[in-house]
């Protein structure tokens, strides 16, 4: 369990008990009378502020547009983000690996009366996706640092992206990016330790008491993964957001498909 999560609140009577129940919250949502299932996040109120920076770069009207809201053990926590996107008038599609937050999702899509506008699977970001699972907008929030396979993801993101991806993940400190060279010799590796090469820390253990944490990419890294996925940056509209749209190529091949078996055998090890 992660530090950043809030076990319970003090809420009382039936609502009071499913929130106790279903803790814990690592999303602060707000239910129709009021009441808040993480009134006490340390992050404040979370993930609304992520959210009002995200929401200007997304349709405020959705009709037509497919959506995709990719949790794969974070970012779907509870469905906050899909809840804003089913609000603008769209059925949305919700995956997560973890059946706990699947449920969360569930429960609060009933009491927000959004029920019939998400669906909701367990599933990884590594299952393959059938010719019919293509998205005119992927929301990928808080995901790409719990991966073991961060690129890979990007990958298969790009496959199944129509319009565009919102990025939202960890990283380290620094701004700075250099575009690299076209090639660097074998024994002239000098300009990867200079400022502004892409660079992405290994969490061996765990961050704030998490240990699905991973990966922590700079800047520099994240633009670097996403060109190379096949993603080109239209905007940052915060701090470790990135709005982006497919690219007509990417700068190296990637796989374009993969077997369930495969797909299993990487979403096994996810979780430490």
């Amino acid at each position: 369990m992660s530090t950043l999560e809030v076990r319970a609140t003090s809420v009382a009577g039936p609502r009071g008990r499913e929130i106790a129940r279903l803790a814990r919250w690592f999303h602060n949502l707000h239910l129709p009378d009021g009441t808040q299932t993480a009134p006490d996040h340390a992050l404040g109120d979370f993930p609304a502020v992520k959210w009002r920076q995200v929401a200007p770069h997304v349709p405020e009207r959705l009709e037509g547009w497919s959506a995709l809201d990719v949790g794969c053990d974070a970012g779907c926590d509870a469905g906050f983000d899909s809840f804003e996107l089913a609000r603008r008038g769209e059925r949305v599609t919700a995956m997560d690996i973890d059946p706990h937050y699947l449920a969360q999702a569930r429960w609060a899509a009933g009491e927000l009366g959004l029920e019939g506008r998400i669906e909701l699977r367990q599933q990884s970001v590594y299952d393959p996706a059938s010719p019919a699972d293509r998205y005119d907008l992927v929301l990928f929030l808080g995901v790409l640092y719990h991966l073991r396979h961060p690129l890979l993801a990007l990958d298969v993101l790009r496959e199944v992206t129509r319009r565009q991806l919102v990025l939202q993940t960890l990283t380290m400190p620094g701004e700075e990016a250099v575009e690299p060279a076209p090639s660097i010799g074998l024994f002239e590796r000098e300009p990867m330790q200079r400022p502004g090469w892409p660079r992405m820390a290994f969490i061996e253990r765990a961050l704030e008491d998490d240990p699905t944490d991973w990966w922590a990419p700079d800047h520099a890294c994240v633009e670097a993964m996403l060109r190379a996925a096949g993603f080109r940056i239209l905007e940052r509209p915060g701090h470790e957001i990135y709005v982006c749209a497919r690219s007509k190529a990417s700068r190296r091949l990637r796989p374009r498909c993969m077997s369930p078996s495969c797909a299993r055998s990487l979403r096994s090890p996810e979780r430490r």
